[in-house]
């Protein structure tokens, strides 16, 4: 979903127009206190119908910036001047961009190879994000509220992080897939990273619900007896059997596994069995993730989160934010259609290891 720049402008006006009014936004701000909490509609199961397509674009990010402290709400005025510097940057980044800079690029387009932020994917291409995300109308500083720091806690030791490199490397190895290690990275497939296997993709599949560069949209399809959670990115599908519970044979996927609950107008979802591989953050197989769906308005679908691993971190850790709806359809994500990278890649560490065992032969030839 790409968001309409003068939609938005027009957004951060009427912001600035609210910081103004001072007095009369408190008043408004009451008298919506007052007004009786939604009601979510029923849908043919007489369920509270949670279904669509939302997205979680935003500028507010997982942690909050330590400039803030424990304040987790922004003020308007900051919000005015957040959400003023998102839209000047993504008019700029939408202005041509010269394909010979490259890495002599002095701009702020950031093009400096094709891996460059504006020079691989202007913001055409991007969730272009010119919004802060609100709470119950609160501008947030960041999805995570506790800790109250709006932090990830810190991590128990150092052992706990060798003990996970480990666990890795044995769960790769029982299923005859080489060592993990950074040496023989390119020795197969099996080695490469989860996201250039088109795996998963952390940055919007979780565990938990972050956003990321892009793709970052979800449609939310409810059954009898199961809930499907379909992601943009790379088109993976959540299964949630309602009431179920969580498997004890040791099986563990990339998304683990997940079993859920209503709790009156809640969708209460419960994660567990990851597999070793899918590393959140640095967690490990340990790692439990709650969280909370609630429809809260007719454009907003409340997500509240849980995170645990008492092998990693001290406490758990948690936050919320609201998915709104996007403003089409979502489309088909195919990873790997007419993708040669996974390829070019075990094929250039071939022919690095043919070219140095010719120059080997060659020294000794030359003695």
């Amino acid at each position: 979903m790409k968001t309409n720049i003068k939609l938005a402008a027009c957004l951060l006006a009427s912001a600035m127009a609210v910081t103004a009014a001072g007095p009369a936004f408190a008043q408004a701000d009451k008298a919506s206190a007052a007004k009786p909490a939604y009601k979510a509609p029923r849908n043919a199961l007489g369920q509270p119908d949670l279904e669509g397509v939302w997205t979680n674009v935003t500028l507010t990010p997982l942690e909050r910036p330590a400039s803030y402290g424990d304040r987790k709400v922004l003020t308007e005025k900051e919000v005015a001047e957040l959400e003023g510097r998102a839209i000047a940057k993504v008019e700029y980044e939408n202005l041509p961009t010269d394909p010979n800079q490259g890495a002599e690029d002095h701009t702020n387009k950031n093009c400096k190879g094709a891996g460059g932020r504006d020079c691989g994917y202007n913001a055409g291409w991007k969730d272009s994000t010119v919004m802060v995300m609100r709470v119950g109308g609160e501008p947030r500083t960041s999805f995570i509220t506790s800790p109250a720091n709006g932090r990830i806690p810190p991590r128990i030791s150092s052992d706990n992080a060798a003990r996970r490199a480990a666990d890795q490397r044995e769960a790769i190895q029982a299923e005859g897939e080489g060592g993990l290690g950074r040496p023989g990275q390119s020795d197969n497939p099996e080695t490469r990273s989860l996201a250039e296997r088109c795996l998963a993709f952390g940055n919007t599949a979780g565990p938990m619900m972050p956003n990321g560069y892009y793709n970052n949209n979800m449609r939310l399809i409810q059954g009898s007896d199961h809930v499907a959670i379909v992601l943009e990115m790379v088109h993976d599908v959540r299964m949630i059997p309602i009431g179920g519970k969580l498997r004890t044979d040791g099986v563990k996927s990339w998304f683990g596994e997940s079993v859920g609950r209503w709790e009156g107008d809640t969708l209460v979802v419960e994660t567990a069995n990851y597999h070793p591989q899918t590393s959140f953050r640095g967690s490990s197989s340990n790692l439990k993730l709650t969280e909370r769906f609630t429809r809260v308005a007719k454009d907003r679908l409340r997500y509240e989160f849980k995170v645990e691993d008492p092998t990693v971190w001290a406490q758990p850790w948690g936050g919320e934010y609201e998915f709104y709806p996007t403003q089409g359809d979502m489309y088909e994500y195919a990873c790997h259609e007419g993708n040669y990278g996974l390829e070019g890649i075990l094929a250039g560490a071939r022919a690095e290891e043919a070219a140095a065992k010719g120059q080997a032969a060659a020294d000794t030839t030359g003695r």
